[in-house]
Order: structure tokens, then sequence, then C-alpha cells
């Protein structure tokens, strides 16, 4: 932890922490469970993998001068004319596999980008509104570090309500071990309807 006193070191650690989170909730789900929408608005486990592999490109890439090498594979900005929801959910032709292989290829080219760069470094984001549009790369982490921490909690939910799979990381839950869930949950439910 000694290399978190530096604040470049430590922005990096927290956007690889967040990105692997979000990645291990799809272990050991089938392609049909990470498919599957569980919301009213259709967000799923790889939809959301697929929405932050493709936020990460385009802000460590195009907005810093740089293209991902294999663009074809990422969603182009024209797709959202036609469906403003097409980077949340996997095609038929991409799989779960496929798409955590080319996340990973996708943070190690956002890895290269903050790697080569100053946290004052220069760029700018096309799809910001006009006169918004300058950005620094320390910046560009910290907003795409906060994107990523929402949708890892999105997945957090979601992975919950499939199977009760909890916790920050493989190796640490984050929450108590050996709890009366049950109980807990009783005792809120009791709580919450004394305000009905």
């Amino acid at each position: 932890m000694a290399e978190l006193s530096d604040a470049k070191a430590a922005l990096h650690y927290y956007l690889r922490r967040q990105r692997e989170g979000l990645v291990w909730k799809l272990d050991g789900l089938s392609e049909r469970e990470v498919r599957l929408p569980r919301t009213a608005t259709g967000n799923n486990l790889l939809g959301a993998v697929k929405h932050c592999l493709n936020v990460e490109a385009g802000y460590f890439g195009v907005t810093f001068g740089r293209e991902f090498p294999t663009p074809d594979e990422l969603v182009p900005l024209s797709a959202f004319d036609e469906d403003p929801q097409a980077d949340w959910y996997a095609r038929e032709d991409e799989t779960k596999d496929g798409l955590i292989d080319l996340y990973r290829r996708v943070g190690a080219f956002a890895d290269q980008t903050i790697d080569q760069l100053p946290l004052d470094a220069p760029g700018q984001v096309p799809w910001w509104q006009p006169g918004r549009q300058d950005v620094t790369l320390q910046r560009i982490i910290l907003h795409v570090t906060c994107d990523l921490a929402r949708h890892a909690g999105h997945a957090d939910i979601m992975r919950e309500q499939h199977d009760t799979a909890v916790g920050l990381r493989e190796d640490s839950s984050s929450i108590p071990d050996d709890y009366d869930w049950p109980a807990y949950v009783s005792k809120l439910t009791k709580l919450a309807d004394r305000f009905g």
C-alpha cells in the first residue's frame, strides 16, 4: 500500500479494483444467467460489463487521441442512433467469455494510457457538451472510476438477487461472516412496517 501515497498510483489502483470487482460478479454463472434481465429496465450482469468496457475504451482512447487496436469489437457511436441501449446487452454473436476477454484487453489499453501520461495531460471528450469537453487524465480517471463503481454496485445487487452471492471481492466479502441474515431482514421489515 506504500505506492498509494502517489496520487496517480492511488487513482489507478481504485480504478483497477472496480474493474476486477465487476468482472468477478459473473464468475460461475451460465451464459443465460449473465444475460437475464434483473431489473425493470433490463439491467443484466453481462450488459454492465459490456457498457463499462466501452466506457473505458472511449475515455482512455479517443479522449487522449488513441484508438483501441480492434475498434470493430466496440460499440460504435453510430449504433446509439438506432438503439440508445446498444452497449447494455450482449448480442447473440457475443459471449460471456468473449466480452470478459475484450474487457481485459480494454483494461490493458486503458492502463497504458494511464501509465504513459501525467495526471495533468490534456484530453477532449467529443461526446460531451461544447465548452465542457476539455479534461485532464486525472479527471477522466475519477470520472470512469465513479462510473465503474456505480455499475459494480448494480452488479452486486443483481448477483445477490440471483443466488445470494455477496461481497466486494472474491477474497474479501466486506460483510460479517456467520450472520443471521433472515433475522436481520425480518428486523428491518418490522421496523419499516411501523411506518406503513
